[in-house]
């Protein structure tokens, strides 16, 4: 790539980058930052959760039972290699010796993955049902202000009975 067209191109990005940060608006106009709706709420989906969760399980158990093959093949033939004198069989350790330090790192991340999104999905469902009894306590408290619940000038139902006084 010649100079100059490199320069162009340099000259055109920097253009358009000016022309998107003229369009961005960073806060409301009043003043303050927008709320946090403004943004989106974050929306997980229990069966979400279970398939990322599942597929890393899965995952984890096809490298179990696939990946780890090779490595006891590769030691005894790098042993062998070694003790005829090739000095391939040290190569040959050296890689069968970082193939396994990756494929445990890989199946530690796999495991770490699915623990978590099994994890998240019950805290998630605690959360839920909190939040649903939370919001069912607020909406009877609520009935218990709405005027609209009786009829005009009559007791709120609400409340229940009003109770006998005993005369003394």
């Amino acid at each position: 790539m010649a100079w100059n067209e490199w320069e162009q191109l340099k000259a055109e990005a920097l253009q358009r980058q000016q022309d998107s940060a003229a369009m961005q608006l960073n806060q409301l106009d009043g003043g303050g930052p927008p709320k946090s709706s403004a943004y989106g709420d974050l929306k997980v989906a229990n069966d979400g959760l279970t398939k990322i969760g599942s597929a890393a399980f899965e995952l984890y158990d096809q490298l179990w039972d696939k990946a780890r093959v090779s490595v006891p093949s590769s030691d005894s033939a790098a042993a062998d290699l070694s003790k005829q004198g090739f000095a391939l069989g040290a190569g040959l350790k050296h890689v069968s010796n970082r193939w396994e330090e990756q494929l445990k790192s890989l199946m530690d991340a796999c495991a770490h993955i699915s623990n978590h999104m099994r994890v998240t999905k019950k805290i998630h469902d605690g959360d839920e049902g909190y939040i649903q009894r939370q919001m069912s306590s607020i909406a009877l408290l609520d009935a218990g202000f709405d005027e609209r619940v009786g009829a005009p000038g009559e007791k709120n139902k609400i409340y229940g009975e009003p109770s006998k006084k005993k005369d003394e």
